[in-house]
């Protein structure tokens, strides 16, 4: 990657993370907190207090995504982020669950992921967009691994009150990132509109938005009933899960860096992914078996981050792979939105099935989902190794005669002409891709 492109990862990971670590604070504690609150006695509730806010980023990722597209990634960004900020000042302010449901729901309104990850596609190449959307993956799950750690001591030191005032500083603490330190994005390719039908109803993306809903659906449902399980099982105070948490994800992070380096450089990206499925199912059986033995738990914990943490990083990655150039925006808000109905149903569901059947149940029935993910994901394509490339032409050739010439090549994905910088842009897979036929093709027509 250049420089332009390391920035750029690294900033929008920051936001990225600032934003997660918000949500991501309150799994540990919240369960726990709410026993505490009136209304809070109901696991159902507490159950959708989790996950409400994956309810508005359902309603909401797929036109602010679609707006990124029109009106430009930034101020879109901006928009959600003081829309989450808000929401966390009034959960903050909340003075039983339900006022809590409601700021969780208004912080959820600040649907901004789409535009996030369209921004990073923007702002790299397509040789290097994985790398950057695993460092952006990585920065969820390194959010994620602090709040598990950090939440019982905040919880400790400044309540949950105190945790959403910190969620709404973090977030204007993330706008002020995307105005000082994120480059502008390239103006958008000219060419046709390409219809949202087309986005919604694509094969493989529908793959990618399915798992992604079974992720987040596996990972709020277990964290309604994993805090309770360390209190009650291992006997552990809130304030000490961290030692549990931290040895889990940092291992995890160990394991994970591997495995994506090789998919990438072997072109197994497709077994990468599936064997974080399947280790994600056989978290759930662990669960299952061992939810009374502190052993398993923490043992499933492990395999469950690893597995988190590989599909985090993979799943926009391929996303953003598979999307027409002029539709990421869309396409990624139709990922983020059921990635968002995920965390509700998750929460939800959770909550719900903890109150009636006991947390084994909540085991049970994400193993059943992620069963129907993985017989989903063995039917998808594995992803070809698209390049993005740059050939100048001479100032006298005839610029749109040259693109439909090089778009017929074999292995051109999309061919877009910058008459203003004279070069050709395209997209090529490299399986396919010869360099010299292109470049005798500019010697002819020029």
């Amino acid at each position: 990657m250049n420089r332009d492109e390391k920035r750029a990862g690294a900033a929008l990971a920051s936001i990225f993370a600032l934003r997660m670590l918000g949500l991501f604070l309150i799994l540990p504690v919240f369960a726990i907190h709410a026993k505490g609150i009136p209304g809070g006695d109901n696991l159902t509730l507490v159950g959708i207090a989790l996950g409400a806010y994956g309810l508005t980023q359902a309603i909401f990722q797929i036109p602010f995504g679609m707006a990124s597209d029109r009106y430009g990634r930034k101020p879109v960004i901006i928009f959600g982020l003081l829309l989450f900020a808000a929401g966390s000042a009034m959960a903050a302010l909340a003075p039983d669950i339900w006022w809590t449901i409601g700021g969780r729901i208004v912080q959820g309104a600040g649907a901004i992921s789409a535009a996030v990850t369209a921004l990073a596609a923007d702002l790299t190449r397509e040789q290097h967009r994985t790398k950057v959307m695993a460092i952006i993956g990585s920065s969820i799950g390194l959010a994620f691994a602090f709040s598990l750690v950090a939440a019982p001591a905040l919880y400790t030191w400044i309540g949950m009150g105190g945790i959403f005032w910190l969620t709404a500083c973090l977030a204007l603490a993330a706008i002020s990132l995307i105005t000082g330190v994120v480059a502008d994005p390239p103006p958008p390719e000219p060419g046709p509109k390409v219809p949202f039908r087309t986005v919604l109803m694509n094969t493989q993306l529908l793959r990618l938005n399915f798992g992604i809903f079974a992720l987040h659906m596996s990972q709020m449902a277990m964290f309604v009933v994993v805090p309770g399980m360390l209190l009650t099982v291992g006997n552990m105070p809130v304030a000490t899960h961290w030692r549990v948490y931290l040895p889990a994800v940092m291992v995890s992070f160990v394991l994970m860096v591997p495995a994506i380096i090789y998919g990438e450089r072997r072109g197994k990206v497709k077994l990468i992914f599936l064997s974080a499925i399947t280790l994600l199912l056989v978290t759930q059986g662990l669960f299952f078996i061992g939810h009374d033995h502190f052993a398993w738990i923490s043992v499933a914990l492990l395999c469950f981050f690893v597995a988190f943490n590989v599909l985090e990083a993979t799943l926009p990655s391929l996303i953003s792979r598979i999307a027409p150039a002029r539709a990421k925006g869309a396409a990624l808000g139709v990922y983020n939105t059921t990635q968002a109905l995920g965390l509700f149903v998750g929460g939800a569901m959770g909550g719900l099935l903890a109150k009636h059947y006991g947390s084994e149940m909540v085991f049970v029935a994400s193993a059943v989902i992620i069963t129907i993910w993985l017989l989903v994901a063995l039917g998808m394509e594995a992803p070809a190794v698209i390049a993005s490339k740059e050939l100048s032409i001479a100032p006298e050739a005839d610029m749109e005669l040259l693109k439909w010439a090089l778009a017929e090549l074999p292995g051109v994905v999309e061919a877009h002409a910058d008459k203003e910088r004279g070069v050709m842009r395209l997209r090529v897979n490299l399986a396919f891709w010869d360099e010299g036929r292109a470049r005798h093709v500019i010697g002819e027509e020029s």
